[in-house]
């Protein structure tokens, strides 16, 4: 389905999760505009949320990216910031629902094509990995009712996704 989420409310959205089985929160204003960032990557992502609740879907996958917790450390008059913060905002939120919740924090991403393998914990802090990997593990957490209520970090690895995420 498709939906603009930065002009939905949550009774818009709501009305699109109804009968859904999870929501998987990938939306992205795609930087350069911070209003915008701030619009998509918070406040719409938190709107879903609220959403998801209304719409009785309890499994709630949020894609961010892999920085370090609980502050992002973006300098404000970095062009990042607006995301780093609009993402910090989201995913503390998301943490302080009752949702059923997992959030992945893959590092920057490539449009390469995926290997089916990561490196995730501890000293993974940089690096690169591909969208379809993100997609991938992303499939993955769905399947795997253990990652509930974990961050996620990971990037392009050695191991297979099941096997680094077990």
């Amino acid at each position: 389905m498709l939906a603009d989420v930065e002009g939905l409310d949550v009774a818009g959205m709501t009305g699109l999760l109804r009968g859904q089985d999870a929501v998987v929160w990938s939306a992205g204003a795609g930087g350069g505009n911070p209003p915008r960032t701030y619009a998509v990557d918070r406040d719409a992502a938190i709107r879903s949320m609220a959403a998801a609740r209304e719409a009785g879907v309890r499994r709630y996958v949020m894609v961010s990216y892999l920085y370090e917790r609980p502050d992002h450390g973006v300098p404000e008059d970095s062009p990042f910031f607006p995301y780093a913060d609009a993402k910090a905002a989201a995913d503390a939120h998301l943490r302080s629902t009752d949702l059923a919740w997992t959030i992945l924090g893959p590092s920057r991403l490539t449009d390469e094509p995926g290997t089916g393998r990561i490196a995730t914990g501890p000293g993974v802090t940089a690096g690169t990995v591909s969208r379809d990997v993100v997609a991938a593990v992303a499939a993955h957490v769905l399947e795997h009712p253990e990652t509930v209520g974990r961050t996620i970090d990971f990037i392009a690895g050695n191991t297979p996704i099941a096997e680094a995420l077990a």
